[in-house]
C-alpha cells in the first residue's frame, strides 16, 4: 500500500479531506505522517486526532534551504513515504528534494494554472477581475506551480463577490479535487506523457461533469 507523507503549514482543511477519503476507502493508501514547518499549525491537531504520526521541522532552524529540505527527506525516508503531498505547505522545495521523489510530489494551488502562480494566486486572480476562478492539483517540478496538471475545478466569480466569499467556494472545490487526484494516483491511473497527465481506468467525461464549474 502506498504511504503518503503530507506537508502542511496551516489549518489543514485539505489534510482533513484527505484523511476522510483515506478512512472511507476512496483513497487506497496510508497516511504515514504529517510534517509541518509551523509548530502552531492546527493541521497537526487534526492529524493527532486520528492517531497519525506528526513531526515539526521548522525552516528557521536551518541556515540554508537545502539543509531544511535534507531534514524533510530524512524524516520522509525514515517513515518509508512513497508519495509527498503538499497541502498548504508554504515553502518551495528544491531540486535535490524533488529528485528524491520524481513525479511523486503533488500540490494543490488555489487558481487555474498556468495563470496566477505563486503564494497569492487567489488574490491576484480576484484583483485581476477574472470571471472564472478555481484550483489546480498538479505534480511538482522545479518551477513554482508549473508541473503537469492532474485535475482542475472552476467556479464563477460573482459581481458581488468578496475575496473571502470567492475563496470559500474555491476551498470547497479543493476539498473535492485533491482527494480525487490522490485516489487516481494511488490506484495507478495517472501517467505523464510530454508533461500532459493521462488518466486511465475512469470515464473522463464523468470527471468533467463532476468538477467543471460545479463546486
Amino acid at each position: 500500500m502506498i504511504k503518503i507523507g503530507v506537508l502542511i503549514s496551516g489549518s489543514g482543511s485539505n489534510l482533513q479531506s484527505i484523511i476522510e477519503a483515506v478512512n472511507n476507502g476512496s483513497i487506497v493508501a496510508e497516511i504515514a505522517l504529517v510534517i509541518s514547518n509551523n509548530e502552531e499549525a492546527y493541521g497537526l491537531t487534526r492529524a493527532e486526532n486520528y492517531g497519525i504520526l506528526t513531526k515539526v521541522i521548522k525552516h528557521g532552524d536551518f541556515g540554508q534551504c537545502q539543509e531544511f529540505d535534507q531534514e524533510l527527506l530524512r524524516v520522509l525516508k525514515e517513515n518509508r513515504v512513497d508519495l509527498v503531498v503538499l497541502a498548504g505547505f508554504m515553502r518551495v522545495l528544491g531540486a535535490a528534494f524533488l529528485a528524491a521523489f520524481p513525479d511523486r510530489v503533488i500540490n494543490i494551488h488555489p487558481a487555474i494554472l498556468p495563470s496566477f502562480p505563486g503564494t497569492h494566486g487567489q488574490e491576484q486572480a480576484f484583483d485581476y477581475g477574472v470571471k472564472l476562478a478555481g484550483c489546480t492539483v498538479h505534480f511538482v517540478d522545479e518551477k513554482v506551480d508549473h508541473g503537469p496538471i492532474i485535475i482542475q475545478a472552476a467556479v464563477p466569480v460573482l459581481s458581488n463577490d468578496s475575496e473571502d466569499c470567492l475563496g470559500a467556494r474555491i476551498l470547497r472545490c479543493e476539498h473535492k479535487i485533491f482527494p480525487r487526484a490522490l485516489a487516481l494516483y494511488c490506484a495507478g491511473n495517472l501517467r505523464i506523457e510530454d508533461r500532459k497527465v493521462k488518466i486511465s481506468g475512469v470515464d473522463e467525461s464523468a470527471l468533467e461533469d463532476q468538477f467543471l464549474i460545479s463546486c
